[in-house]
């Protein structure tokens, strides 16, 4: 069925137009929470009417269109109640990571000017309310969780609920003559910011209404659909992809509890589709081949054999178009004794994932495909709504973006860099008009990242421009190659390549200490803490051996000379991941500099410069 109504060019249309199609359809809904053990669905009519019970109460407490109102929340149901409300009356919502911290939240909030703001729960509040003196704009605070005692001059979601019903007895016409155009600004999303301040991407209503359409000619979706949500919804690729594209097409919303329970809450959902970044196929391909380890030889055997199978079919179905008969034969066996079994634990529905936010490694993509699960990467930044390049189902390509979307022109600048134009790029960044003229050039968009496009339009990225290594010897190093590369081993859980005005490149290594411990306990390797593990010359021998390998591979200016084992992975509560699990390189550098500056030093002392 694809979209229940197209006719859309504004997200309350949008809104409108499916909550009419489902009116007194009981059984349909389009977002279910976990409550007591039990999945519980959100019927589409009681969404409906509190969406415009908030929507009054917003009107009635000073809230008018343009107003900036902020959502510091996790994915929950209110935070979609809060988006559609806010959006409905013309307003322009701001969302926030629940991982910043008071002094960023702050900046943001005095920036952007807001006027109110939904939080979740009692810990976000405490943000707010240790700010609130700093923010003169502010005069709306909503918390969603029920507030046990009254705190001055906040309000918590019931009572939102039933002040705005008294409002529309009373005012009947409150929410009448609000009109929103398509070039209205919809949502102002801070760029979570690898490097720098924070800067404000305005989405209009038109850039997100055609990139869902652009979205749905390539993800077929219709009622029957349901994926299960755990990326954040302060995030423009899930908020898109995870929430307005599967609204619009009457599919349902699975809320997991948290990124601990994913793999249950998978089973219990029984997604169709699921949106993700590349960091969850890691853990998950980690996971499955730490379970196989523990199996018997034979099956062991049989596994390894099935991913060969795949590997080899897949390769001739995407180079042939099909494979051969005794490659078939071999197919069907390997899925009746492992790939079959392998889905059930996906729920046994799961058509794709669609990746994101990061580049999936090749061989990542393989590895799944090999098993029967499929990946569709895709490419966008938040300045393109986001998406502009996804895999098709029928064609996947690993190790490209796939071609762009519908609407979307992509070329290739003399140096390299990825330009974009279409009515999904951002109106601009918010009272920043000198930032927005320097990427947005004669209707292209000057993404930041450097790429190239294949015969059959595929687009391939190399790297972020701004990720580019300019070595002292004045070599231009593409770091994220050579990061795939040492991903691949399973001793190696995060990695950066550094040598910015350095001779040499190195590697900063975060180690899969579960594999290292196992491989340190078989080989009678005593150590008491990670520290210790990674001090171990046996160890280090390890990543010495897959330095030397992947070494082979690279031209010589690209070679990783040395390493760097780090005894703690990088993570978003250290603040040295953004909150969609990309590392961030300016932070981790600058906090292992001396380590940095003693592994180059040493070195120094072996090998010439350049």
């Amino acid at each position: 069925m694809g979209l229940i109504n197209a006719d859309f060019h504004t997200l309350p249309e949008l809104f409108s137009s499916v909550f009419s199609h489902y009116r007194g359809k009981k059984e349909k809904f389009p977002i279910a929470r976990k409550i007591n053990g039990v999945y519980e669905p959100i019927p589409y009519d009681s969404l409906e009417q509190d969406v415009q019970y908030f929507g009054a109460f917003l009107r009635e407490n000073g809230i008018s269109p343009k107003d900036r109102v902020a959502i510091l929340s996790e994915n929950r149901p209110g935070w979609y109640l809060a988006d559609m409300a806010i959006l409905n009356i013309g307003a322009i919502d701001v969302p926030l990571y629940p991982s910043l911290p008071p002094n960023q939240i702050e900046y943001i909030l005095r920036n952007c000017s807001a006027k109110g703001i939904v939080v979740s729960n009692m810990l976000q509040l405490g943000k707010i309310l240790s700010i609130w003196q700093n923010l003169p704009d502010l005069n709306l605070v909503i918390v969603m969780n029920r507030l046990e005692e009254p705190i001055e001059d906040v309000i918590d979601l019931n009572r939102v609920k039933e002040a705005g019903s008294k409002i529309l007895d009373s005012k009947p016409w409150i929410l009448d003559g609000i009109k929103v155009e398509p070039d209205d600004t919809a949502t102002i999303i801070y760029t979570s910011g690898t490097t720098g301040l924070p800067k404000g991407v305005m989405l209009t209503h038109g850039n997100l209404c055609e990139n869902v359409k652009s979205c749905s000619s390539v993800i077929r979706l219709d009622e029957t659909d349901c994926s299960l949500s755990f990326l954040p919804l302060s995030h423009a690729y899930e908020r898109t992809g995870g929430y307005y594209l599967l609204f619009a097409c009457g599919a349902a919303i699975y809320l997991a509890e948290s990124i601990e329970t994913i793999s249950l809450n998978i089973a219990e959902a029984k997604p169709t589709i699921i949106f993700t970044v590349p960091r969850l196929f890691d853990r998950m391909k980690a996971n499955m081949l730490k379970q196989i380890s523990s199996e018997s030889a034979i099956k062991q055997k049989i596994f390894n054999w099935a991913v060969k199978t795949g590997e080899q079919y897949h390769r001739q179905v995407n180079e042939k178009n099909r494979a051969s008969i005794t490659l078939s034969i071999q197919h069907n066996l390997a899925d009746k004794l492992v790939y079959h079994k392998i889905r059930k634990k996906f729920g046994g529905r799961l058509r794709y994932f669609v990746s994101g936010g990061a580049a999936l490694p090749q061989k990542i993509g393989e590895f799944f495909q090999a098993l029967g699960i499929n990946i569709l990467e895709g490419f966008g930044l938040t300045e393109t709504s986001p998406v502009t390049n996804v895999n098709r189902p029928d064609k996947i390509k690993f190790g490209t973006v796939g071609p762009a979307v519908k609407n979307v022109q992509v070329k290739i600048a003399e140096d390299g860099e990825i330009l974009l134009k279409g009515p999904n790029i951002m109106k601009g960044y918010w009272q920043d008009e000198t930032a927005t003229k320097e990427v947005i050039r004669d209707g292209w968009f000057y993404s930041g990242d450097i790429g190239e496009i294949d015969r059959d339009g595929y687009l391939k990225i190399t790297d972020r421009k701004k990720h580019i290594i300019v070595t002292s010897g004045g070599k231009n190093i593409a770091p994220q190659p050579i990061e795939n590369l040492i991903i691949e081993s399973a001793f190696v859980d995060q990695v950066i390549v550094i040598g910015e005005k350095r001779p040499f490149l190195i590697a900063v290594i975060v180690p899969d200490f579960v594999k290292l411990n196992e491989y340190a306990a078989q080989n009678s390797i005593s150590a008491k803490t990670n520290k210790e593990l990674i001090e171990n010359k046996a160890i280090q021998q390890i990543y010495e051996k897959l330095m030397r390998n992947i070494s082979r591979q690279l031209a010589t200016h690209e070679k990783v000379r040395k390493f760097l084992l780090i005894e703690e992975a990088f993570s978003i509560e250290k603040g040295n991941m953004t909150p969609t699990m990309k590392l961030k390189r300016k932070t981790i550098t600058e906090k292992y500099a001396q380590e940095i500056d003693k592994v180059y030093n040493a070195l120094n002392m072996v090998y010439n410069t350049e």
